[in-house]
């Protein structure tokens, strides 16, 4: 009688499901992740709570981990910047987020170095995104103005906003999606003499 109680108490109060794994990336036909042609050294962000860095929504493994995620701090703006160790094509970018903190507008910047809060608007960017709170929870990327990103050795964010106005920007995921460029270096040409 015992276990039939038991199993009613249990019917009563059921227990949640686990969470449903996220979806898989849909990466976009002929695209790579570039995360492995990020020069590490050189990325930045401005306005980053130090216990909540860019770490948690760039790097690989890192940031597929929805208990960590990068913070803005003083407000809700945030300026990151990502040089990259060969030139890219950058064709779509990932930006995942919770509801109510996630990033809504977010300007991308192709090749422009040193820019700070009080240069931003100084620059047209090379794209804007106006992200809705589908963007963020879904793993899709926004594609984005391809003939802007065709040689980009280096790439700025500026997020401006958050869904809600809310002091504090969280971004879960950033990924960035395209392909390299073949280039040659000249210095490894050697000079062929004329005869």
């Amino acid at each position: 009688m015992a276990a039939a109680n038991t199993a009613a108490a249990g019917a009563a109060t059921p227990t949640p499901a686990p969470a449903a794994p996220a979806a898989p990336v849909q990466v976009p036909r002929g695209q790579v992740d570039l995360v492995d042609f990020i020069d590490w050294t050189g990325v930045e962000c401005l306005n980053q709570d130090s216990s909540h860095s860019i770490t948690n929504a760039l790097k690989q493994i890192v940031r597929d981990d929805e208990g960590l995620y990068l913070a803005s701090d003083s407000d809700e703006q945030l300026l990151i910047y990502i040089p990259f160790m060969q030139v890219v094509k950058l064709h779509s970018a990932l930006f995942k987020g919770p509801e109510e903190d996630g990033p809504k507008t977010v300007k991308l910047f192709s090749n422009k170095e040193h820019m700070g809060f009080s240069n931003v608007n100084d620059y047209p960017p090379s794209d804007t995104l106006d992200l809705s709170t589908d963007h963020l929870a879904e793993n899709k990327p926004a594609t984005l103005k391809y003939v802007k990103f065709q040689n980009v050795r280096s790439l700025t964010i500026f997020i401006e906003d958050n869904q809600s106005g809310s002091d504090v920007t969280k971004i879960h995921k950033i990924a960035l999606y395209g392909s390299t460029v073949d280039t040659t270096n000249m210095k490894d040409l050697k000079k062929i003499e004329e005869h």
